[in-house]
């Protein structure tokens, strides 16, 4: 990839993608800036060799027009506070007044877009919207992993007429996704998990190539289990995916690959905080119930696999963790990973939420910042955005 480094940036204009969509609350305050701060490495970078900076990003999902609630204006006041200099807010992201700011922005000094998405040319990868941005910069450094999966106008079409080139984030995800996904390091560990097959068909299909283990956990297991022939009650299954299933656990013996599978299975007869749970045999789910968590049983078979792994990817909670009485196999999961010797790899989306919300986020090697990026990337897709950089 061309990075950072590869770039004279001094006096030159420097259009940046970040991923600042960050999460706001119903009064339209941050929640969360841990993505903005993923940036931080990038825009002080550039703004310490003399750079003139314009940011990009979108907000939320706006339908097609300028909506104040999905305004950048209050991610920029965050961006500046935590720089500790100002950034100069622009009403849109394209347009003569735009461009006459970008001109006139002094070395080391930077500026923010309004939201990309204000405009219909960003999702459709409209050339001209393209271009409009592009003549905001000298330079085009895209460092919003978590959007390199959309052929996007900021996230490709302006490479078409700028030099490109990935930020210090997006150089950091790629290169450790790559050296998980080609460690020689055995044994070699996958643990996916979430609601469906559907999701991760791609994803098992080309990890059965590159890993040794895969723990599967979640509501995608009852899946498997059921194209087993177990009997799984009430159970969250995708009927039409069994056939699938059953190619993927023959793939799995063909290519030599351990596909773990839960041994018993945390039950209820209703999805809520205050349901009645009981620990039951995979072979004993009574009819009119459903698996919510992996058992006691399960956790201790997976961690002892996961303490004897070299390196692990993980992605997707173990049950429906949101609430306590399925919540014991994605903790117990998320603490094995972070107590293992293993080089760690969360990718992003609930698996990331739970390693925060126990406070492992130091334990684990890297928590990526893409959700679906991220998948994709680990399916073997091209990431436009990838792709744009140089890759």
């Amino acid at each position: 990839m061309r990075g950072l480094r590869d770039a004279k940036l001094e006096g030159q204009r420097v259009l940046m993608r970040v991923d600042f969509n960050l999460p706001m609350d119903k009064l339209g305050e941050i929640i969360d800036d841990s993505k903005m701060k993923a940036a931080l490495p990038s825009i002080k970078y550039v703004l310490s060799q003399g750079g003139r900076l314009i940011l990009m990003t979108h907000l939320g999902r706006p339908k097609g027009g300028p909506e104040p609630k999905y305004s950048l204006k209050k991610v920029a006041e965050r961006l500046g506070l935590l720089l500790e200099q100002p950034v100069l807010m622009m009403d849109d992201c394209i347009g003569p007044e735009v461009e006459g700011a970008s001109r006139s922005l002094a070395n080391g000094s930077l500026m923010m877009l309004e939201n990309l998405r204000f405009h219909k040319g960003e999702e459709d990868n409209d050339p001209a919207f393209a271009k409009q941005l592009a003549a905001l910069g000298d330079i085009y450094v895209n460092d919003a992993f978590g959007t390199a999966h959309r052929a996007h106008a900021s996230t490709a079409g302006v490479a078409d007429y700028l030099p490109s080139y990935a930020g210090f984030l997006m150089e950091n995800e790629v290169q450790m996704l790559n050296s998980v996904l080609d460690s020689p390091e055995c044994p070699r560990m996958g643990i996916l998990g979430g609601a469906k097959v559907a999701d991760k068909l791609g994803l098992i299909d080309n990890l059965l190539g590159k890993l040794d283990i895969i723990l599967i956990g979640g509501g995608m297991a009852n899946t498997f289990l059921k194209a087993q022939g177990k009997k799984i009650g009430r159970s969250l299954c995708e009927d039409d995916l069994l056939d699938e299933a059953r190619r993927l656990l023959e793939k799995a013996k063909e290519k030599k690959v351990s596909l773990l599978l839960p041994v018993d299975a945390v039950v209820a007869d209703e999805i809520s905080p205050a349901a009645k749970a009981i620990v039951v045999s995979v072979d004993e789910v009574p009819e009119n119930m459903m698996i919510l968590d992996i058992g006691p049983r399960t956790i201790e078979i997976y961690s002892q696999e996961i303490m004897r792994a070299h390196t692990v990817i993980w992605n997707g909670p173990m049950g429906v963790y949101e609430y306590e009485p399925f919540a014991s196999g994605t903790r117990e999961v998320t603490r094995a990973v972070a107590d293992s010797s293993a080089v760690s790899v969360i990718g992003g989306g609930d698996s990331a939420v739970a390693v925060h919300d126990m406070g492992l986020e130091h334990e684990i090697t890297h928590i990526s910042t893409g959700g679906g990026a991220t998948l994709e990337y680990l399916e073997g897709i091209r990431l436009p955005g990838v792709v744009a950089c140089g890759l």
